[in-house]
């Protein structure tokens, strides 16, 4: 994370106010300590910590560079809220608060899970070979319970429409993508128009996570079990496998070519492998997954359009001075790119 100390300027963070804010909510012991948490490329998190000790975590969309329709803080709070009960662990909300006037820009602020995410192979050495393989079974369980939740039931059968997933989800994508466009990407192009004229036949709506993958969910070191799932402002309602197909994208395996910046916690041994987690979701859900390959293909080229956004964000500043890395997420772009291409050649096969 980085650290910030009392009298240290936070970007993004009007202090003072934040305070206030938080202690009109909840019982607070000042001064408040802000930590970014690094990790995510799209809203900014930060722990807030107070002088006893307990925390909280607030998220906020980047400094600049938001584009419309992304980074509703309200839509995450309003998911989040309404999952709070149901089979799917989710952090407790605190409070949404959608002035800007506050800190900047709308924010909400949730309880603070402990466990561990699982970012890279090194935090997946830490769990013995048992427990990750509990994880990897147990987070395709949670998203089982996901997608057989009941939209109406829990107040957002109105999030979205439900029809016609797909084809909403590649106009949302190549829309934002020329918006941010800042280079010529003809492959992500192409692909787009081969993914249009290929849709597969899709099931009855439910709720898609939109970016479910091993760093999006705290999990228990001891037990392997998913505590919390984080990251829900790409949720709409729509096919499920789409979140089946982007987690594939993320599961690496041995053997599979390296793509730069992802060193995967798959990796580690332990874990299950992409065959392992179709097989167990096919059999949690019930669902038919035979056109699985084109929403891998799908979540390789939405992915690709999600990180030239983040390239052209991370060139301008919008996270902070640092600029670093910016040139590897644009050749990442173009590798997933290449690699939606080859899995858009295969799908259906």
């Amino acid at each position: 994370m980085g650290e910030f100390d009392d009298g240290d300027a936070v970007p993004g963070i009007d202090r003072d106010r934040v305070t206030r804010w938080l202690a009109d909510r909840v019982e607070i012991a000042v001064p408040l300590r802000f930590d970014l948490i690094e990790g995510g490329r799209s809203n900014l998190t930060y722990a807030v910590t107070d002088a006893d000790g307990r925390r909280l975590v607030l998220r906020r969309p980047p400094l600049h560079g938001v584009l419309e329709s992304a980074h509703d803080m309200g839509r995450e709070h309003r998911i989040i809220s309404a999952l709070a009960g149901c089979e799917v662990p989710v952090p407790a909300c605190v409070g949404y608060e959608p002035d800007p006037a506050v800190t900047g820009a709308p924010f909400y602020v949730m309880e603070y899970v402990n466990g561990v995410v699982l970012r890279d192979a090194d935090a997946a050495r830490a769990l013995t070979p048992a427990t990750r393989a509990t994880v990897g079974e147990d987070l395709v369980d949670v998203l089982v319970a996901l997608h057989a939740t009941d939209v109406d039931a829990v107040g957002l059968g109105d999030l979205a429409r439900r029809e016609a997933y797909i084809e909403r989800q590649l106009r949302r994508w190549h829309r934002q993508l020329e918006e941010g466009r800042t280079r010529e990407l003809p492959l992500l192009d192409e692909v787009h128009d081969r993914l249009a004229a290929t849709i597969p036949e899709q099931g009855p709506a439910g709720i898609v996570h939109g970016d479910y993958r091993l760093d999006n969910l705290i999990v228990d070191p001891d037990t392997g079990r998913v505590t919390a799932v984080l990251d829900w402002e790409l949720t709409t309602l729509g096919e499920p496998l789409a979140d089946l197909g982007l987690l594939l994208v993320y599961w690496a395996q041995p053997g599979d070519r390296t793509i730069p910046l992802l060193d995967a916690p798959s990796l580690v041994e332990g874990f299950p492998g992409r065959d392992d987690l179709v097989v167990r979701y096919a059999a949690g859900s019930g669902r038919d997954v035979d056109d699985v390959g084109f929403f891998v293909a799908f979540g390789y080229w939405k992915l690709a359009c999600i990180l030239e956004g983040v390239y052209t964000r991370t060139r301008s500043g919008a996270y902070g001075d640092d600029t670093a890395g910016a040139d590897q997420f644009g050749q990442l772009v173009v590798e997933l790119g290449e690699r939606a291409a080859e899995a858009a050649s295969m799908a259906g096969r």
